[in-house]
């Protein structure tokens, strides 16, 4: 497996970068973090709007290679780290479906769950580029029905995020937890890079004095 000779997360334990970390040791990677203390706003310091001018994070430099946005950054690892096996190689059948789920996460269910968040009607079917909040919701769960994962009997990246994400958002009440759902995000979070993950973050979170 390539080993990155410079690998680092731009990271806090209170953030969407966890799902990043928990990426980075599904995929057994040497990295190191590089914590961002919201309560100082050093995301929004010069040293980093010069990395994500955005000021959030996720970002990873790989080789002085800067890759922004959770998805882009999940589909550069994986590829990077591709004999850990989690992502379909471009000319495998599975890549397509891959690809999709990977995509929706951004281009779908955040804007819907924004929407909800903000009660905010959704825009004309027309003009929305995800429809609706329901109808987002129901996509996602319609795919994990089959089981056990978004590929079927093969765990992918796609899989990592979507755990990470729908723990996140039905712990906030934000989608139900339904049985479907329920049941997948325990099957992520049951494995063993998911538990170091969220171990190293409630260490994290405690050393900097987070409840």
């Amino acid at each position: 497996m390539r080993t990155p000779s410079d690998l680092v997360i731009f990271h806090n334990p209170h953030s969407r970068a966890c799902m990043t970390r928990a990426l980075l040791e599904e995929l057994g990677a040497e990295y190191e973090p590089c914590v961002l203390d919201f309560r100082r706003n050093e995301q929004l310091s010069l040293e980093y709007l010069a990395i994500n001018p955005m000021g959030k994070v996720p970002a990873i430099r790989h080789d002085g290679v800067v890759v922004t946005e959770t998805v882009a950054i999940y589909i550069y690892l994986a590829d990077l780290y591709r004999d850990a096996g989690l992502a379909p190689a471009l000319d495998d059948p599975d890549r397509g479906t891959y690809l999709r789920w990977l995509v929706f996460y951004a281009a779908c269910f955040e804007p819907a769950i924004g929407d909800k968040a903000q009660k905010r009607e959704p825009a004309p079917r027309t003009q929305s580029p995800y429809a609706d909040y329901d109808t987002t919701v129901s996509a996602i769960q319609q795919a994990l029905v089959p089981g056990p994962w978004l590929l079927g009997e093969r765990f992918s990246a796609a899989d990592v995020l979507w755990g990470n994400a729908l723990r996140w958002v039905t712990g906030f009440g934000m989608v139900e937890a339904t049985p479907v759902i329920a049941d997948y995000i325990a099957r992520v979070m049951a494995r063993p890079a998911e538990q170091r993950a969220l171990k190293a973050d409630e260490a994290l979170a405690a050393e900097m004095g987070l409840a």
